[in-house]
């Protein structure tokens, strides 16, 4: 028989609520019977992400710049899903026509990634876009700013492979992706 590891949580309370952070203090008490007085969860929308491909094959990407790490980087598109959006479907095509202008024929779901289920509540839907054609200009969130470029499926792989593309969710996605379409081999 499995044992139940789940912990009770006996109280929450909210340390910080705003835009961008939202941090709960919960007391739990663990199966075993220890008490943890300050577990720290941080709160965020879920978020979506997609190894986007054009209809020529192209894949999509973006140089953003990461304030936390104060570097520049290569990433997919994606963002969260808002209160708006009926679906992770829906967010995902919301965000790659967003950020990149260009709306896809084709979702398919590759699943779903957690950067770090022992603080972070939500997780990544990761989606493989397919046929995607550029109808519209960038039209940014506030406090976005992103350039989109386009490289062949092999030059990605050489991304990962110089560990040029750090996001570890976005490269969750990408060896997703290469693998549904025939191009990763384990």
């Amino acid at each position: 028989m499995e044992r139940n590891l789940v912990w009770k949580t006996i109280s929450s309370s909210y340390v910080l609520k705003d835009t961008w952070a939202t941090i709960r203090k919960d007391a739990c008490i663990l199966p075993n019977g220890a008490k943890i007085d300050s577990y720290y969860v941080y709160e965020f929308p879920d978020w979506v992400t997609a190894f986007a491909l054009t209809r020529d094959g192209k894949v999509i990407l973006e140089k953003q710049y990461r304030h936390a790490l104060g570097r520049t980087d290569i990433e997919t598109p994606g963002g969260c899903i808002d209160k708006s959006d009926a679906s992770p479907d829906a967010a995902i095509a919301r965000e790659l026509l967003e950020e990149t202008g260009y709306q896809f024929t084709h979702f398919q779901k590759l699943g779903i990634t957690s950067a770090n289920p022992s603080t972070n509540n939500n997780v990544m839907h990761m989606y493989l876009a397919t046929g995607g054609k550029k109808i519209a200009e960038q039209n940014f969130d506030p406090g976005e700013d992103l350039e989109v470029f386009l490289a062949d499926i092999a030059v990605v792989k050489q991304m990962i492979r110089e560990n040029k593309i750090i996001q570890s969710m976005h490269v969750t996605c990408i060896f997703l992706a290469l693998e549904k379409l025939g191009e990763l081999h384990f």
